[in-house]
């Protein structure tokens, strides 16, 4: 099927250069060829037709598909109408023929240029003209002309988009139109314009993280249409898609995307055997994703859940079948069987995600189970890695182990205290701790909460009108863990660009709005603050100073006071018992940490 429309657009081409040949003899001879001169024209006919199919071929012209002719595939037909020309000419020159009229052979190609142009020209608009009214659903643009133009060129040839308007954040690009398409007013006009123009959707060009695509989402819910947007770059390779997308909260609120050394993690990682504690988790699985795509030889993934570890399995075992996964169940409490999996292995490197991490469950009940994992789960992780010889050992740590104020933060400053500390004894390791916000979407976080509480009708529960957070991807803060177990020296505890904190009331009203739901229909209330929360929170202690690094996102944070004794704090951490007085436990912490200041005792009789 192919070969026949092939065929016919270099026929047509071909018969086309012929007619701008004998239309430049026309025009040359003012309308009426001469006699004489016919014969001379029929003569250099041939010539002319086999030079331009000779410099179509070299030209590539004839690769272009007609329906997606756009200025790349005209300056292409150009260099093709010029080479063929000179072709021409040099060899009509050659053949010395008598009286042949030299003006013709500057008419011919710039005829042939405006017959072939027009040819492909009129067929892409016959083609967009019949997509325009094959039924396509009809879309709204949101974005500036440039952003517009992006859009448009990524539907272009579609035949299930039809772009109807165009709304911008610009005043001035209000009344003006791009490929036949208007801007019909600002953003905040879009259920007007989605009225007028019938538009059954709208597609967000505007960058991610924009105001603009915040008040798009708030239009299209007035509008009653739902809000695409076109796919990341990592979904287009992927190929998880070749159109639009619905809208995403990582979308709105927007990150750009992280600057990777992707050569010196290659070659930390390329061909090395890697362990990962808490590989079942959200951060910890992305760990191994992307671990595992810089070439590791062997990951060995350690959890504590059955269940997750077996997921990561399937899951890796499928998208990574050349690279040696080995999967344990293992609680980094217990330093024998961690130390045993890792005599056997010898990783090169170790990233420890196994963690306690939500705040109100740690801060009531469960302080020592904090303290078991967090700290000492810790503190056996880290030397294992030092006593089997890693190269780095890299801790995830958390925004809330700056001046914190509930169990679950203190803890985590105690286990960076006392990674600092096993990091003297071991010097061949170079021992990190990563320090970052909230992650969107991982486990027990609040926006999977905040889509159940929406799943159910409402209320969506919100401690605080003024609480905010810091928050970023999933693949960002697996991304940035890497970059740092790179770049670190031993000992230094790395803070990541979290971005601007974002009002937990406001994440709440835009998952109501992605859900094609209004505030009507699903309420806000709110519950007040649990036990250890704090309306902010903070990536840098008060007598910490931090240093930039050659990444933009990463800085380092120096702090100054005594490390802790690590026998005295796993002696004590043992005796404490498996029901220790919360009062006695929160006391023994603020003296390892001293910039902890618990709000008042917590009732362990509740």
């Amino acid at each position: 099927m192919q070969w026949p429309r092939r065929a016919a657009r270099v026929t047509l081409d071909l018969a086309l250069v012929a007619l701008a040949w004998w239309l430049a003899f026309w025009l040359r001879f003012n309308l009426e060829v001469p006699g004489e001169f016919i014969g001379l024209a029929s003569e250099g006919l041939g010539i002319c037709v086999v030079a331009y199919a000779a410099a179509f071929v070299v030209a590539r012209v004839w690769r272009h598909v007609w329906s997606y002719t756009g200025l790349p595939e005209l300056r292409q037909l150009v260099v093709g109408i010029v080479v063929g020309g000179a072709i021409t000419g040099a060899l009509l020159l050659a053949l010395r023929l008598p009286n042949f009229p030299r003006s013709v052979l500057l008419l011919q190609p710039v005829l042939a240029l405006v017959l072939l142009g027009a040819a492909r020209a009129g067929w892409r608009t016959v083609v967009e003209s019949r997509s325009a009214h094959g039924g396509g659903r009809r879309v709204l643009i949101v974005g500036s002309l440039q952003d517009a133009a992006d859009a448009l060129r990524a539907l272009k040839g579609s035949h299930e988009w039809l772009p109807v308007g165009i709304v911008s954040p610009i005043p001035s690009d209000v009344g003006r139109s791009i490929q036949d398409v208007r801007v019909l007013g600002g953003v905040d006009a879009m259920a007007q314009a989605c009225a007028e123009v019938q538009a059954q959707t709208a597609l967000v060009a505007s960058p991610p993280g924009s105001d603009d695509r915040r008040q798009a989402l708030l239009g299209a819910t007035d509008a009653g249409i739902p809000l695409l947007t076109l796919p990341r770059p990592d979904e287009w390779l992927k190929a998880q898609g070749a159109g639009p997308r619905r809208v995403e909260l990582e979308d709105l609120l927007g990150r750009e995307p992280v600057q990777l050394d992707e050569a010196g993690l290659s070659d930390l990682m390329s061909g090395q055997t890697v362990l990962v504690t808490g590989a079942g988790g959200s951060i910890g699985s992305e760990l191994c994703r992307q671990i595992a795509r810089f070439g590791a030889a062997r990951l060995v993934c350690l959890d504590i859940s059955e269940y997750a570890i077996y997921e990561l399995e399937q899951e890796l075992r499928a998208s990574h079948p050349q690279m040696r996964g080995l999967y344990y169940t293992c609680n980094v409490r217990e330093p024998q069987r961690l130390a045993a999996i890792a005599q056997r292995h010898r990783p090169a490197v170790v990233f420890h995600a196994a963690a306690y991490k939500h705040v109100p469950l740690m801060e009531q009940l469960n302080e020592i189970e904090a303290l078991r994992t967090n700290v000492i789960g810790t503190l056996n992780a880290a030397r294992v890695a030092g006593e089997c010889g890693a190269r780095r050992f890299v801790m995830i740590s958390t925004d809330k182990a700056v001046n914190p104020t509930n169990v679950m933060g203190a803890s985590k400053r105690l286990a960076e205290m006392l990674v600092q500390a096993v990091a003297g004894r071991y010097p061949q390791t170079r021992f990190v701790s990563v320090r970052f916000g909230n992650v969107l979407g991982s486990s027990g976080s609040v926006v999977p909460l905040f889509a159940s509480q929406i799943a159910r009708g409402g209320p969506v529960t919100v401690t605080h009108p003024e609480i905010v957070r810091y928050f970023m991807t999933i693949p960002e803060a697996a991304q940035l863990v890497l970059q740092a177990g790179l770049m670190g020296q031993s000992g230094e505890i790395f803070v990541l660009d979290m971005g601007e904190p974002v009002r937990i009331v406001e994440l709440a009203r835009m998952l109501i709005r992605l859900s094609g739901h209004s505030e009507q229909e699903i309420p806000i209330s709110y519950i007040g603050l649990r036990p250890g929360e704090k309306l902010y929170e903070e990536l840098l202690a008060n007598d910490e100073t931090t240093v930039p690094t050659p990444h933009p996102k990463l800085r380092v944070a120096k702090s100054g006071g005594a490390l802790p004794d690590i026998e005295a704090v796993a002696k004590w951490i043992e005796g404490a018992g498996a029901a220790p007085a919360g009062e006695l436990l929160r006391g023994w912490l603020r003296e390892q940490v001293p910039e902890y200041s618990p709000p008042g005792t917590v009732d362990q009789a509740a």
